[in-house]
């Protein structure tokens, strides 16, 4: 259950926290603690969060009696402590890369618990995957003649998954149309060293609508594939679950009243993620299962009546209140008429949507570094990093204050953990990557940190 806290700005985009985010949020003097101690930005994981998230998925697929597989899209970020979490909770892991595959392995996945859906695998790549008989996610007719390459002759079936580009989706560069997909068929079932498990598929955007046209699709294929012999057990339609940071009621409104001179560039971004969405993941899936096939069957009755495993690889939406992000700031440059640029120690590498055009539209919450009494003065400003960028800025949008922020106060963004924090992360001007701790709850209430390793 998520509560809301009014941050001392005033309230525009207030996040939405879950009870343990909203506890170190009212722990001022801790935050202000551990960054004086581990350095600004400073990104606290909540391992727990993820474990929650994954079990709000599974609840779904039980109650409906819906064969699943959970895999943590590990891409979405770097923390080994959010990647433990989710094995531990019983989650596979989705790497697109040779080296979250090897963190992956060393935190305990293998086998069938890895799925590798990246689409242009090096070899070397292929060959870990292969040795630890992990389920590859073929892109393209090219990549099933690399990974054809690779296979050894000892029997051992590597399983695959072929990845469908739906109908309608053409200009993506990733996956195969049917036909295509037909002909990766044939030629898998005329090698026995290959075990054809399913068809994968995964969409831009966030609407369980598209997602159940193409399933329709993917359907097809498998019956096909039943046809000349293959057993797929599986039909996987990637990530792209939403997640709400900050209430659906606040968004809509800030969208109809935003305006060009509410931001310092002059115009309003062009997209923004739905951050105050009308659903959440669980809400999501339950439509996606409810939705009604051509047959008339919905989603989740076709599933039953085939025996069919649903997979997934959900990132943002498993890391949906996992982390928080404290800047600590170092100097307020004033521009006149109540207007100002905040500046803080770190920058928008660790704060990414500014650089794709677009912002993070939840308000950070400002922390004073000491309770002594500030005369009430509005200030308005937008924030910036530290380095020599004209385009280091981590809010374009103007935020509005109550008091005049002051060097040493902290703004704390919540939830994070979703790409937000680590996407650009660099040693830009050699400052060190920023640290990154994790953060538990006692039965008693306190809080502790633990390095995220």
């Amino acid at each position: 259950m998520t509560s809301h806290i009014d941050p001392i700005t005033w309230p525009e985009l207030s996040p939405i926290l879950s009870p343990l985010a909203a506890d170190i949020l009212t722990s001022s003097a801790s935050l202000h603690k551990w960054t004086e101690e581990y350095g600004s930005p400073l990104h606290l994981v909540l391992p727990s969060e993820l474990n929650a998230n994954v079990e709000g998925l599974r609840r779904v697929f039980d109650e409906r009696g819906v064969g699943h597989a959970i895999y943590y899209g590990a891409k979405v970020n770097k923390s080994s402590g959010l990647m433990r979490a989710a094995l531990e909770a019983g989650a596979g892991i989705d790497v697109s890369s040779v080296y979250e595959l090897r963190d992956a392995v060393k935190l305990g996945a293998w086998g069938s618990g890895i799925v590798a859906t990246g689409p242009a695998k090096t070899a070397q790549f292929h060959d870990e995957l292969v040795r630890i008989g992990a389920l590859i996610c073929v892109d393209s007719p090219e990549e099933l003649t690399d990974v054809s390459k690779r296979l050894p002759t000892d029997g051992v079936e590597q399983p695959v998954l072929l990845r469908l580009q739906p109908k309608g989706h053409e200009k993506s560069r990733f996956g195969m149309a049917g036909e295509t997909v037909r002909a990766c068929l044939s030629r898998i079932a005329a090698d026995d060293r290959f075990r054809f498990d399913g068809i994968h598929f995964h969409l831009s955007g966030y609407r369980w609508q598209d997602r159940a046209v193409a399933f329709e699709e993917a359907a097809k294929l498998m019956e096909e594939a039943r046809a000349i012999g293959l057993s797929p057990k599986m039909i996987d339609i990637g990530g792209g679950l939403p997640i709400q940071y900050v209430s659906e009621v606040a968004w809509e409104e800030h969208l109809l009243r935003q305006r060009a001179d509410d931001y310092r560039t002059g115009k309003v971004p062009a997209s923004f993620y739905p951050y105050g969405g009308p659903q959440s993941a669980a809400a999501w899936l339950s439509c996606f299962l409810d939705a009604q096939l051509s047959s008339g069957l919905t989603i989740e009755d076709y599933l039953k009546q085939r025996e069919l495993t649903l997979a997934m690889e959900p990132g943002r939406s498993l890391v949906d209140q996992a982390a928080i992000s404290a800047f600590r700031i170092t100097r307020v440059k004033d521009l006149g008429g109540g207007d100002g640029v905040i500046f803080v120690e770190g920058s928008s590498f660790s704060a990414c949507e500014t650089w794709f055009a677009s912002e993070f539209m939840v308000d950070p919450v400002l922390l004073r570094q000491n309770d002594r009494a500030r005369a009430d003065e509005p200030f308005r400003g937008y924030i910036a990093g530290h380095s020599c960028l004209d385009e280091d800025v981590l809010s374009n949008r103007w935020l509005g204050f109550s008091q005049i922020p002051e060097a040493g106060d902290l703004l704390v963004w919540a939830n994070t953990g979703g790409y937000q924090m680590d996407l650009l992360e660099n040693e830009f001007h050699r400052h060190p990557m920023p640290k990154r701790l994790c953060v538990t709850k006692s039965a008693a209430g306190q809080l502790s940190i633990y390095p995220d390793n």
